[in-house]
């Protein structure tokens, strides 16, 4: 049996996620250590940064907060790469068997997710309270607009805005919530993708939901239980102490104590330059589950999802039987290895389960209900996901002759990196400091080298002026790339519809792959229609 041998032996004491790195690159296998260390060493490795900053070295670099995102470093020994799509030649299935037909540009990769309908099967987000999220966020939402995907606005927003209004413990009016909603109907058409609302244990203290229902019309809510790359409460950094002060007043955990005074003068004289503020993690229960679904569709929430971590299988099982129950329309599974704006890294690397696994375990508990005839929600796969491949192989994978369990996936490091990147280059292209080898392929300006510009000056006209270069990125990246990307692979598999995409359409390349997930290994596959046909 061949198993990758890598063990990542060389992160164990330096990661690049904190800025750590050893003396020398020969380090024990064991501990990570460099195997001769030294006192006369001026590099921080990740014993020495903790010696130093202690809790810091925990997290991604505090410093790049706000202006970043991280994800786990470790080789969970199988993702979606232990797999191949199958190619196939002598059918042409949702479509007419006609070469002049049968072409990728003829695919259909719309889907439908908690009854809205996708033009691409993506969800982006959640973006909530961090820093990176509110910076970037027109280039986000009407990007997402444009494309016709759902966007999610994350935890802890309303309780993070300053300028929020809360009156007996409940919030009646957020500038920040109220902006994010508005910047994403902005260039909606109405029919595919939409805005939704995510909310925790906070924002359900906050009210946060009844406030985006009644006053924003929001038309989604998503529960939050938890995400792939942290088994605890949502964090962020503050690096402001009124600020500070101001969260912990409105119920936040704050680290340190901002009205302690030692700690104020501490951060007045620069030892630490920011706070932490962390929010409760929920502990959902049956019976306060389903009422307060039931309570949540009074209030007028048309659309349900619910969003939950990689927890232990048993935990999988019990929310797809309380979502079954409560009717949810959607649940999404965000495996470990995906990214987050502040996650302590150890618990990025180490905890819970990988993509892969996570949605082996999902569909397993999809086929049990489904068979008992119980309602099956659809299913939303997170998780480290930046390619239409990873997309196909989580779709297809899902489906076990009924149709695929899996209608969507959610993606967030990737959309922000194409919105940060093309911030970026338009700044540098206005300082006439482009890359050469880019500008000179490319072109200077970004109507150059934006390939979709011309598309969507001619799509929106006189309104263009409105859309961002960031939007444009993001559409670009998930219309241009993702959407064809998968219209060919699917073309390949001679699948013109994206709901027939199914298990027989993959291969497994490693034993532990087809272990895990029952997908035929590639000698394995079709075995008797070998004989069968030459027979």
């Amino acid at each position: 049996m061949s198993e990758r041998v890598d063990k990542n032996s060389s992160y164990l004491n330096a990661k690049s996620t904190v800025g750590t790195i050893t003396r020398v690159k020969d380090v024990s296998p064991t501990s990570g250590m460099c195997p001769l260390c030294i006192r006369d060493c001026s590099f921080l490795c990740e014993v020495g940064l903790s010696t130093f900053r202690g809790r810091e070295a925990l997290y991604p670099e505090p410093v790049q907060f706000g202006y970043s995102t991280a994800s786990a470093l470790k080789d969970f020994r199988l993702d979606w790469s232990d797999f191949n799509i199958q190619s196939a030649l002598f059918k042409a299935e949702g479509i007419e068997a006609d070469s002049d037909q049968a072409i990728f540009q003829n695919v259909n990769v719309e889907s439908k997710v908690a009854g809205i309908q996708l033009k691409i099967p993506i969800l982006t987000g959640a973006f909530g309270s961090t820093e990176v999220a509110r910076l970037n966020w027109e280039g986000l939402a009407i990007g997402a607009a444009l494309a016709g995907v759902i966007i999610t606005i994350g935890e802890n927003v309303c309780g993070m805005d300053s300028e929020s209004k809360i009156t007996n413990g409940k919030v009646t009016y957020s500038k920040e919530l109220k902006r994010r909603v508005e910047t994403f109907r902005k260039f909606w058409d109405g029919k595919y993708g939409d805005v939704a609302v995510q909310t925790n244990v906070e924002d359900q203290r906050l009210g946060v939901d009844v406030y985006a229902l009644s006053k924003l019309e929001v038309n989604i809510i998503e529960r939050k239980w938890g995400q792939g790359a942290k088994g605890i409460g949502g964090e962020v950094r503050i690096r402001d102490l009124e600020e500070a002060i101001m969260l912990k007043k409105r119920g936040y955990f704050l680290f340190p104590d901002p009205e302690d005074k030692t700690v104020q003068e501490a951060f007045k004289d620069g030892i630490f330059q920011s706070f932490e503020r962390h929010s409760r993690v929920g502990i959902p229960t049956e019976k306060r589950f389903l009422e307060d679904i039931d309570w949540l569709r009074s209030q007028g929430a048309k659309h349900v999802i619910l969003k939950t971590g990689a927890y232990r299988p048993s935990a999988v099982a019990f929310t797809m039987k309380l979502a079954s129950e409560a009717k949810i329309e959607a649940v999404t599974f965000d495996g470990a290895g995906g990214g987050t704006g502040m996650s302590p890294v150890p618990m990025m690397d180490e905890m819970s389960t990988p993509t892969v696994y996570l949605e082996t375990q999902v569909l397993k508990c999809a086929e049990i209900l489904r068979k008992k005839g119980r309602h099956v929600p659809d299913i939303i796969i997170a998780g480290g996901l930046i390619k239409e491949s990873q997309m196909l192989k989580a779709i297809a994978m899902s489906n076990f002759g009924e149709g695929p369990y899996v209608k969507a996936v959610l993606m967030a490091r990737a959309p922000l990196l194409a919105v940060m990147k093309s911030s970026y280059f338009a700044e540098l292209s206005k300082k006439g400091k482009l890359p050469r080898a880019f500008a000179e392929r490319y072109g200077t300006t970004p109507d150059k080298f934006f390939i979709t510009a011309p598309e969507l000056k001619a799509t929106y006209g006189k309104r263009f002026k409105e859309i961002p270069w960031e939007a444009v990125g993001l559409y670009t990246y998930l219309n241009e790339r993702i959407k064809v990307g998968l219209m060919q692979l699917m073309a390949g598999a001679r699948k013109w519809k994206l709901n027939l995409l199914d298990r027989k359409d993959l291969v497994a390349l490693s034993e532990r792959a087809s272990k895990v997930t029952g997908i035929p290994l590639v000698e394995e596959a079709e075995e008797e229609a070998i004989e069968r046909i030459l027979s």
